[in-house]
């Protein structure tokens, strides 16, 4: 089985600490990956002055190796499906960001409702905070605080990739 899901939702909303708990909650019983969109292209991944550094400085693609964990590095921009192809065995995919993506997605809102969300998303996870009055009928609305409800929601909509 490998199946997505995606979040999506204004900065400090909430949705890595969200992703998180489903991800700690999951891993106990599947095999979980996340992709995390870094959309201002601000994440450092690697040390100045360290060979992979410099190899990865010359322009090629670069895998670093450990007995515990491997870490690719690319100039190129890969397709959600090719993320996943190199991840390789997993039950679950977890997103975070890539708003158009075509995976089913749950905003994550505190406080204000962003409506140009509405277009890309099947889901809301709000707390107290959000007035659900503005939120559309077709739109799933979830406990942001019940990850058991979140997950529950995933098992049902997440999409075989």
């Amino acid at each position: 089985m490998r199946k997505a899901v995606a979040f999506t939702g204004p900065s400090n909303s909430g949705k890595t600490t969200l992703i998180e708990k489903i991800a700690k909650k999951l891993i106990k019983d599947y095999e979980i990956a996340i992709v995390k969109n870094d959309p201002g292209d601000k994440a450092k991944f690697d040390v100045e002055g360290k060979d992979s550094y410099k190899f990865y400085q010359t322009g090629a693609e670069v895998v670093v190796t450990s007995p515990t964990r491997t870490t690719y590095f690319s100039h190129r921009k890969k397709q959600i499906k090719e993320i996943a192809d190199m991840i390789g065995e997993f039950d679950f995919l977890l997103v975070e960001g890539l708003k158009t993506l075509p995976l089913p997605r749950i905003a994550v809102f505190r406080g204000d409702v962003d409506e140009s969300y509405f277009p890309y998303i099947k889901a809301v996870a709000v707390d107290d905070s959000v007035d659900k009055s503005k939120i559309p009928q077709n739109i799933d609305i979830l406990d942001l605080n019940n990850v058991d409800e979140v997950i529950e929601w995933i098992f049902k909509n997440a999409e075989e990739i």
